[in-house]
């Protein structure tokens, strides 16, 4: 049964319960190894004291899914906001728990107003794991985040529908490919190949893509001579609990 909507928004808005739960983040660094600076920041959830995702999101449930995506929001833009964070901001949102964007998005705005934090500066992205059928469902909700001003991601291109069938119906402002082409790739002609086929066809629809995963500098190498200039990995700096990352602590190319 879908939520009843009111002139405020839909009765999950209204009536929302607190959360039963505490949570925080750690913050892992997107680098432009071109211009040795830190891009973005993506917010990955953690227990209040630095507990590893798991202990957070297993006791996420159908029934406090949507508490539990707005928190998400709300507490990302809060702590960058404390820590000065100058780059972008990357949010992880949960499209299951979406019933119309216009109104669930209603809830950021807020918190973006309240910490002063620029919504051009936010990036959604799409969670990793997070199974969608409806790929037109999940293509609406992202064109109505970018028509507002933020940004968008699709996570784990390559993987599940997040492939060439979800590009055709929406265009991006990132593409985040999937740590399974990245793994290995130097070691992978095939891996290299279709990777550079995307870099491509990125380029040609204006879309900047971001290689995640990156663990060596092997890896790290490969994809910048394939033309990939946005990269996350251990390689760089592992996620930073309720930290920014400094562009002079990140470990970049020689």
């Amino acid at each position: 049964m879908e939520p009843k909507e009111t002139r405020e928004g839909c009765g999950l808005c209204r009536d929302a319960a607190p959360l039963e739960f505490d949570f925080s983040y750690a913050f892992q660094p997107i680098v432009d190894i071109d211009h040795r600076q830190v891009f973005a920041h993506e917010a990955l959830v953690r227990g209040p004291g630095g507990e590893p995702a798991p202990t957070v999101l297993s006791r996420v449930t159908d029934a406090n899914r949507y508490q539990f995506d707005q928190a998400c929001r709300g507490k990302a833009i809060e702590i960058a906001s404390r820590l000065g964070m100058q780059s972008n901001l990357s949010i992880n949102f949960l499209p299951n728990a979406i019933y119309r964007p216009e109104l669930c998005i209603r809830s950021t705005l807020v918190a973006a107003r309240k910490h002063g934090f620029p919504i051009d500066r936010i990036i959604f992205e799409t969670v990793e794991g997070e199974q969608v059928n409806d790929g037109k469902w999940l293509a609406e909700i992202l064109r109505e985040y970018k028509r507002i001003g933020f940004m968008t991601a699709i996570d784990d291109f390559g993987a599940g529908f997040a492939g060439l069938n979800l590009l055709a119906d929406f265009q991006p402002d990132i593409v985040k490919l999937d740590m399974a082409l990245v793994r290995g790739i130097d070691q992978s002609k095939p891996r290299r190949a279709i990777v550079a086929g995307v870099a491509a066809m990125c380029c040609e629809l204006g879309i900047q893509v971001i290689a995640e995963g990156i663990e060596t500098v092997d890896e790290m190498c490969c994809l910048r001579d394939l033309g990939i200039r946005l990269m996350q990995g251990y390689w760089f700096s592992r996620p930073l609990f309720e930290r920014g990352c400094a562009p002079e602590a990140i470990a970049w190319p020689a």
